[in-house]
């Protein structure tokens, strides 16, 4: 059996399971589990092994996502931080980074104020560094010794360098370091659902790994269903 940690890019799950399964709908109905996802990944992935090809069990969830300021949408602020809590005692462990706001300045190049004094953003904010902490979580984890594969729950393009590192290191030395695998999601139906379609990260030839598609039903089953009032 395979001891599995699971790093999550969450804003990249979350926005990419609506746009392949709920293309009309709303962004907070595709709210993602991280502890439900990395489980229900790691089922799906061991139910398309081959035999005599090991399977997989949970060792940890380490997720990764941006946080707003409470200054510019206290709202999303306050909510990202109970998410967070209910996820660090479902057994998850995350860790929030500052999103980076652009402000809006004035002819003479001072920042606009509001009424409460403080720096008006101009445009959404972005997430910032949050690729490079799960590149570093993908090495880190493949060293340890209770871990014997990371899959990684992205499809950011800046994370392939991750898998190629990891893929070279294995080779070197696969008595140190873990293997790594990817995870999807796919829609078979998402041309008659007007929906998108991204397929899997993948290293930089000629490296292959195996990436794990899930289909709407995983979908369904990670989904965030707690009230965050």
């Amino acid at each position: 059996m395979l001891r599995a940690s699971v790093v999550v890019d969450y804003q990249n799950v979350h926005l990419t399971a609506k746009d392949v399964f709920n293309p009309r709908g709303e962004r907070h109905e595709s709210l993602i589990h991280p502890v439900q996802f990395a489980r229900i990944a790691i089922q799906a992935r061991n139910a398309k092994q081959r035999p005599g090809h090991p399977h997989a069990e949970l060792a940890r969830t380490i997720v990764f996502r941006g946080l707003h300021h409470v200054d510019h949408d206290w709202e999303q602020h306050r909510r990202c931080l109970a998410q967070a809590t209910q996820w660090r005692a479902d057994g998850a462990i995350v860790e929030l980074r500052d999103l980076k706001y652009r402000y809006q300045y004035a002819a003479d190049g001072r920042p606009v104020l509001d009424v409460n004094g403080k720096k008006v953003p101009l445009g959404r904010p972005e997430e910032k560094g949050v690729d490079v902490l799960c590149a570093l979580a993908c090495v880190r984890e493949a060293a340890q010794a209770d871990v014997d594969l990371v899959i990684l729950a992205s499809r950011d393009t800046d994370l392939i360098p991750a898998l190629d590192e990891v893929y070279d290191l294995r080779g070197v030395d696969p008595d140190r370091y873990g293997r790594i695998e990817t995870v999807s999601w796919f829609n078979s139906s998402f041309e008659q659902e007007g929906a998108r379609t991204f397929g899997s990260l993948r290293p930089t030839p000629p490296r292959r790994i195996w990436n794990t598609n899930l289909d709407r039903s995983c979908y369904e089953a990670s989904l965030d269903r707690h009230e965050y009032l």
